[in-house]
């Protein structure tokens, strides 16, 4: 799976962007989802306009780590991974037996954005598995995405040379669009369009970036550590809101 969002969708991290990168756009010229295509043959794309662009192919994929695609009312989610509490998310979010994991998390999402019952780390916290996966609603141009706390699942993140978010499982494909700009997706956390990078294990604690360097002593992106002794405050709303909750994660 891969997705592109202009920085005005998905802003990268500043530590993210190594001085050694040089590129063009993953966005405008498209050479990055070509690539993904000549790799991943039978790739199908979504074209997300000036947003960006989500691609998803069964080429390749782990038997154990079975990859989803769904669109729901301009939800579009890609999904890789499992999710052992299904019957009991199938309960909580009122989906009947035939909803697999892909159709959850669209649901619990749009519980979160129409309802927010429950804070975005707990909604996060509360899909027990192995799983990564990118969501975007188009009606209010946002981006969801996350990555289970053990990073069961292969999942990486970059910045190309204008600021872009590019997300994939296919570590190459990152590198194709970011050089040195890429780290693995933090475990245990989650990355919104209006909250940027929080971890939902310890969602009171700041993220610090710790600076990757490979081995010819270039910094090439940051990995993401919860740090310990910072805290933030909520600034979640009342439960009971009637406000579009989306703002808020």
């Amino acid at each position: 799976m891969l997705a592109v969002f202009d920085k005005s969708v998905g802003k990268a991290p500043d530590a993210l962007q190594s001085p050694h990168t040089k590129g063009v756009s993953s966005v405008k010229d498209g050479c990055l989802n070509d690539h993904f295509a000549s790799v991943h043959p039978g790739a199908v794309t979504i074209n997300l306009g000036s947003a960006g662009l989500l691609s998803y192919s069964l080429d390749g994929q782990n038997p154990l780590l079975t990859r989803l695609f769904a669109v729901v009312d301009d939800i579009f989610c890609l999904f890789q991974g499992h999710i052992e509490n299904v019957p009991l998310l199938k309960q909580q979010y009122g989906l009947n037996k035939t909803a697999n994991e892909v159709i959850i998390v669209i649901e619990a999402y749009r519980s979160l954005r129409d309802r927010g019952p429950y804070p975005a780390d707990q909604v996060v916290r509360d899909l027990s598995g192995k799983f990564a996966f990118i969501l975007y609603d188009c009606s209010a141009k946002i981006a969801f995405v996350a990555a289970d706390a053990d990073g069961s699942v292969p999942f990486y993140w970059g910045s190309d040379s204008e600021g872009n978010l590019v997300l994939s499982d296919d570590v190459d494909a990152v590198k194709k669009g970011c050089g040195k700009s890429f780290a693995p997706f933090p475990k245990g956390c989650f990355f919104t369009t209006s909250g940027g990078l929080r971890s939902y294990e310890h969602p009171f604690n700041e993220l610090k970036p710790v600076p990757r360097v490979d081995s010819s002593g270039q910094v090439c992106g940051s990995n993401f550590k919860v740090d310990s002794e910072s805290k933030k405050e909520s600034s979640m709303p009342r439960v009971g809101s009637a406000a579009n909750w989306s703002s808020q994660y």
